[in-house]
């Protein structure tokens, strides 16, 4: 083919829908246009390089991996992983603001609470600590007959020793006692739902 010079070409304008692009392909013309071009496309094995801005909310990925990427402040409902997930900032891994609560004991310290939360604080009935071991029920929407309850003593002159006696399908017991102190007060558990399965 021979080499055609092409000279005072007019000052180029943004390319319209309609507008195609010529090809000559053994004597035939065909076309493609704008929309052919950037219209649905799939775009095979492509290195997009520094991608300056977008919108992939919408995208459906099948198989996509990402390599050591920088995500950033993300949010979603679920994330399912193979390996490890872990921490190397001082924040640590936990609940968000929003995921707990907090619930009152009432008439006295065997007597149940309502907190339908992961994570929250109980604060017990006021009544003077005692060594032997008493026993209320913490009704829990969120909690499985699988899951793991983890409990600490935040406040209170007395020492307790607490302990997770039962975990059932939307509850579990706490048992506690002190070490040995009679303080009359209104000490305050923490606990924190931790998701596991049997198998």
């Amino acid at each position: 083919m021979a080499t055609i010079a092409i000279t005072a070409l007019p000052a180029a304008t943004a390319a319209a829908t309609t507008d195609v692009l010529p090809i000559v392909q053994s004597g035939t013309t065909k076309q493609v246009t704008n929309a052919l071009l950037f219209t649905n496309s799939t775009l095979v094995a492509p290195a997009l390089g520094t991608v300056a801005s977008g919108n992939i909310s919408a995208c459906t990925s099948t198989g996509m991996v990402l390599t050591t990427p920088v995500i950033g402040a993300a949010t979603g409902t679920s994330l399912t992983v193979t390996g490890a997930i872990v921490s190397t900032g001082t924040a640590g891994v936990g609940y968000a603001t929003g995921a707990g609560g907090t619930v009152t004991q009432a008439t006295s310290r065997t007597t149940g609470v309502t907190l339908n939360k992961t994570t929250g604080a109980i604060t017990l009935f006021s009544a003077a600590g005692s060594a032997t071991a008493a026993t209320f029920t913490v009704t829990n929407s969120t909690v499985a007959a699988t899951d793991v309850i983890i409990l600490n003593q935040k406040s209170g002159t007395d020492l307790y020793d607490l302990m997770v006696t039962a975990v059932a399908a939307g509850s579990f017991n706490i048992t506690f006692r002190t070490t040995g102190g009679t303080t009359t007060e209104q000490p305050v558990f923490n606990f924190a739902v931790i998701k596991a399965v049997a198998a």
